[in-house]
This record gives C-alpha cells, structure tokens and sequence, in this order.
C-alpha cells in the first residue's frame, strides 16, 4: 500500500506543482481519504485556456466557482461572473467559519481566513447595479442577425439598412430607432432606398420587424440603449491590487435564453474587438465564468453556436479564460467541450438509464487513471470533493486526481438587501451609466423627416444624482459612439467572418 501511495503522490506532485504563479483549490485524495501535503493547484498560466466546472445540483459547482474567482482576484486578476441564481453576491463579504469549514481546511492543511471581496454589481434590467447597455449600431448587423436567426435575404436587407443609416447619420441607438427605419423602408422611405441601394420587400421588412418585436418581449429594450458599457471597465483593480470581481445579476432573465445568449455573444464580440493581442501570458487578464451555461446555447440556432465556437477559440490569445458551469458536461456541445483546457467535476446521479449513458460518456473524456475507475467515482464524489485534470504550463494535460476543495473564504450565501444597497452606492461606476439618455437620434429624425411641421423632438438626460456634462454628453452621444467606432465595428466584423471562414 505505501508503495501505491508514493507512487500516487509523486505523479499528482509532478501534475500539479508549477513553476509560476498558481492557486491552491485543495488536497488530492485517495482511496477517499486526503493524502497529506499533496497539494491541488492551478496555474495562472493556462487559465486562458477556459474551462468546465459541472455536476449535479447541490454538490458545490458554486462553491467551486467561487473559491476559483478568490484565488484569481488575490493574485490581480479581474473577474467577470454571471450570476443566474443570484447566489454569488456573497463574495463581497468574508464567511463565518463553522466546525465544517475549519475540519475541511485541517485535513487540506490550510489557515481558514475569512475575507472579503472587492464587488461591483452589474445589471441587464432595473435590478440594482451597474446598467449595462449597448446600442444597436455597436452590436452591428452581422450579429444582430445570427440573434435573430435571419436568412441570407433578410441579413442582406438588414445589412443595407444599416449603411443606409450610416451614409445619412442616421444613429441607431435602440430597438425604436431600428423599428422606425424598418417601417420608414417599406413606407415613404423606399422609393428612396430602392434607387440608391436596391430593392426593398416589404415582407421582409415586416418579417425582420416581428422578429425585433419578440426579441424586445424578453427585456432586450433595457439591454440596447445608452450609456453603452466600455468593456475595459472590467478589467479594473481594487486599490490594494486584488482583482476586481464584477457579478453580472441575471435572475430575473433566466426564463429568456435568447436574450441571454444575445448579451453572452455580444459581450464576447466586444472583449474581442477591444482588447489587443497578447499571446500566452504570465496570467489571464480577465476571467469570465457563465453560471447555468446551458441556457446560452439554449434555442441557438447553429449559426449562432459557430458563432460563439469561433470566439471561444480566438479570444484565448487574448488573454481572456472563460469558465462554463453547467449540470451535465453533455450541456456543451462538443466543438465547445473540446476548447476547454481545465475541467472540474462535481459528482453525477446515475438515476435512469440516460443518466447512466451519460456517467460513461462523460467518464471517457477524462484521462485514463491507475488509481480510480472514473465512472464509478463520478457518482460516489461528496460535496465539495471532484474530479480534476487541467492543462500545465507546457500545454500537457495532468494527471486526473480526486481532490476536496478548500472552503471559499467569502461567505456562502448572498447579500442582504442593505447590503446590496451600501455596495451599489459606493460604485462609482453606476453614477457613469445609470444615467438615462434618450438623445436625438434615428426614430426622432425620421419622425421628423416625414411630418416636417411637427415640433423638433428634445433630447432627455436624466439621472439619479447629477446631470451628465457637455463634453460627457458629447463623448457618450449616439453621434459621438457613431463617428468613433462604425469604422472599429467594421474591421471587427471582418475578421470575425475570416476567421471563421479559415476554421470551416
């Protein structure tokens, strides 16, 4: 036996001890017992690599989630959390330790330090936190149309609809700007767009408008709108050097996966428009982790899922790790699954047949093991205990070890409601984009170009607490967004669609 147990030890030690940064998540075990000082670590390195954190409800995906998201923010690096359940918000607050937690960490060989996080709370509705919107012309037409699941006639017409605004200053800056040119194109407008730019089916017209009209049933007309989200503020850091770690709050849109997916897709696009090249580097520069990830590829159409395929693929080199969690590793369809450097798993129920096909699907995308029949250990995992293989610093995969998870040093439970409120006050982020602005912009100009002796339509800025400058209002302007970034969004969206060509 002590023969099995050096020999375990020296290949886990050799798996998972690195010679740059890394962060310690557990202890390896076996025969269901911790070895001790056979630490589990995961290095910084390869965290651009993305990854997999699944199992069944209840046995600690988001705790796991949470511990990861500590240890990147103890080490500088911001992280991006999607919060379906509304569970995370306790990470801005340090735990209480109980007789559990302080057991755990003696057997793992860790001081339990209970610690707080730096938070910002991000919102896609009226929930409290940081708004975050986009407008129309910023999410563009190419992805606009895989949202809507468009064919190539009415891609095309959208498309043209968009350079016809361009061409005439024409900001489209929210869904009532982009219903009004639509309706303005299959009425007084379309002799005018036939001639320059061709013809214009008003069946199209009218199937593009119904598909805006659903899309703005699920809440999509809080998401575009502005003050649109720089997306370089979320890879902020706190002021004693801690990450930042910023919770996108979802529950209220988790019956409504297209908008879902459509915020995820147009989010990743943005990350991958703005941030430059950085190839392999010491450490991820941001790591997002989508909770519940199924619901993202729920309803996609299979444009769409190339689509997010193709940015999960070239978004690594710059620098970004995205992390899924999601109850069953089948929740991923394959051409994602395969892109994922480190997958953690939480144990599986084996209660139907399906179940039990399911276990041995899942068991052979691990590695062969000399010390555990993976497919019989999926189901026999305790909470908090997992299945672990990651990629090193030199790209090899390691070792597949069961390990028990440290205890996140946070609290295990959400934020009161106070709370939630001294936290939000504090940000300085939400007196940026709370601010609503209803500026003039395409539905205005339309409006006025065919009832030219109605009244001009004002421009509305509002805020809780100040209002916004000139100059502020000026940079933040649809007009202002228009002239300095149509040119940005245009060379993004053509590399996005070579890219995905040369993939093919």
């Amino acid at each position: 036996m002590s023969d099995i147990i050096s020999t375990f030890s020296a290949q886990i030690k050799n798996g998972y001890t690195f010679k740059g940064k890394s962060i310690k998540i557990g202890g390896a075990m076996l025969d269901k017992n911790v070895v001790p000082g056979l630490d589990i670590n995961l290095p910084l390195k390869t965290l651009n690599r993305h990854g997999l954190i699944s199992g069944a409800t209840g046995t600690g995906k988001t705790k796991t989630l949470q511990l990861i998201s500590e240890g990147l923010s103890d080490a500088g690096v911001p992280v991006l959390l999607m919060d379906i359940k509304g569970d995370l918000s306790g990470i801005a607050a340090p735990a209480e330790p109980n007789d559990k937690i302080n057991q755990r960490s003696k057997l793992i060989g860790v001081d339990f330090k209970p610690e707080g996080y730096p938070v910002e709370l991000l919102s896609l509705s009226n929930q409290p936190g940081v708004r975050l919107r986009a407008t129309v012309t910023e999410f563009g037409p190419v992805l606009l149309a895989k949202m809507l699941g468009l064919n190539d006639t009415q891609e095309g017409l959208l498309a043209m609809l968009f350079k016809y605004c361009d061409d005439n200053h024409l900001p489209l800056v929210d869904l009532k700007d982009l219903k009004e040119v639509l309706k303005f194109a299959s009425g007084e407008g379309k002799d005018e767009l036939s001639k320059e730019y061709g013809h214009i089916s008003s069946a199209t017209t009218g199937t593009i408008l119904r598909l805006i009209i659903e899309l703005e049933q699920q809440g999509a007309d809080l998401f575009f709108g502005e003050k649109s989200f720089d997306v370089n503020d979320l890879m902020s850091t706190s002021s004693d050097g801690r990450g930042m770690v910023s919770i996108v709050r979802l529950t209220d849109i988790q019956d409504r996966p297209k908008l879902f997916s459509t915020f995820m897709l147009s989010l990743l696009s943005e990350l991958y428009a703005a941030l430059p090249e950085v190839g392999d580097p010491d450490q991820p520069k941001l790591v997002l982790f989508m909770d519940e990830a199924h619901l993202i590829f729920q309803e996609a159409s299979h444009v769409l899922l190339q689509k997010i395929e193709t940015i999960v693929k070239l978004i690594r080199s710059k620098g970004v790790g995205i992390f899924f969690c999601t109850q069953n590793p089948t929740d991923i369809p394959a051409s994602v699954l395969s892109q994922l450097g480190l997958k953690v798993l939480h144990a599986l129920r084996a209660f139907t047949a399906k179940d039990r096909q399911a276990i041995k699907q899942t068991a052979e995308n691990y590695p062969l093991s000399d010390f555990y029949k993976t497919d019989e250990i999926i189901t026999q995992l305790g909470i908090g205990e997992v299945l672990i293989t990651l990629l090193d610093e030199k790209g090899i995969p390691a070792p597949l070890v069961h390990a028990m998870l440290c205890a996140p040093r946070s609290r295990m439970d959400i934020l009161s409601d106070a709370e939630i409120k001294l936290l939000v006050d504090k940000s300085s982020l939400v007196r940026i984009y709370n601010q609503e602005i209803d500026e003039r912009s395409a539905y205005e100009i339309l409006q006025e170009k065919m009832q030219p002796n109605a009244q001009p339509a004002k421009a509305v800025a509002s805020s809780p607490k100040e209002q916004p400058s000139i100059l502020g209002e000026f940079l933040h302007s649809s007009v202002g967004k228009q002239m300095s970034r149509t040119a940005t969004s245009v060379i993004v969206r053509s590399l996005l669609g070579t890219l995905m060509k040369r993939l093919k």
